[in-house]
């Protein structure tokens, strides 16, 4: 009809959220994670319809498919930490991060497409909970701007703890995706790392750990899809489902 999938009209802007899992091999969670976004997106839920009609999704669920493959816990086949060269992937050395990049960067330039969101998923083996790592600008109304998704999905998902996240610009992370790309696209384009505990989460205070369970991480997932829909007001457009009409006997 007319009135769906207005960001696939022939000319209209695109808004594009790219999401990116398993660059590091051993971090299985994110792969939990991407899949409950997955799964969600492609459903027939009346949220995941109204997201498709409004926004483009970019997914790539495995940045380091040869180690995962190989049992490794960081690295690639060639030894590489793929996490730490954004800023020059090599076509030979790095060709997923490099397909990528290649990808980002034409969409960057294309007039009819706004790069709005970079997410790539972790897993943490120390922390708890859901937490979210971002940027730090100078200008103080884009540093604020970049808060609003992490509180949002902190009242959609009851894992996701937004007092662990943190804004930094550690040297150390200066070749990762979410600081390089921090760096490259244009102040309206939010870049963020995705952590999740390899273990558990915390409910009702510091003494309730709940274990993580492949459900859960996915229930994840399907929560950080959901804060789209908050995020770009997009509410009002969703179908509420018929009243159940009661059983008689």
């Amino acid at each position: 009809p007319p009135s769906a999938a207005a960001n696939l009209r022939p000319g209209a802007e695109q808004k594009v959220v790219f999401i990116t899992a398993r660059v590091h091999p051993g971090e299985t969670p994110s792969s939990f994670v991407c899949q409950g976004i997955i799964d969600f997106l492609v459903s027939q839920h009346p949220i995941a319809k109204v997201l498709r009609d409004h926004l483009v999704f970019k997914i790539a669920p495995m940045l380091n498919p040869d180690g995962v493959y190989l049992g490794n816990y960081r690295c690639s086949l060639m030894g590489f930490d793929l996490n730490r060269h954004w800023a020059n992937p090599s076509p030979w050395a790095h060709p997923t991060l490099h397909g990528v990049k290649q990808l980002i960067i034409e969409m960057y330039n294309n007039p009819k497409i706004n790069l709005e969101f970079y997410i790539d998923i972790h897993a943490h083996s120390t922390m708890m909970n859901g937490f979210m790592y971002g940027n730090i600008f100078e200008d103080e109304e884009r540093f604020q701007r970049q808060a609003v998704f992490p509180k949002l999905l902190c009242q959609n998902a009851e894992d996701f703890s937004y007092s662990s996240t943190s804004f930094n610009r550690d040297a150390v992370k200066a070749g990762t995706g979410r600081r390089f790309l921090g760096g490259l696209l244009n102040d309206t384009s939010y870049c963020y790392t995705l952590e999740v505990s390899f273990y558990s989460y915390m409910l009702d205070g510091p003494t309730t750990a709940v274990p993580y369970t492949e459900e859960a991480y996915m229930k994840l997932g399907r929560n950080v899809a959901r804060t789209f829909l908050d995020y770009y007001r997009l509410n009002s457009l969703v179908e509420r489902p018929l009243a159940p009409t009661p059983k008689t006997r």
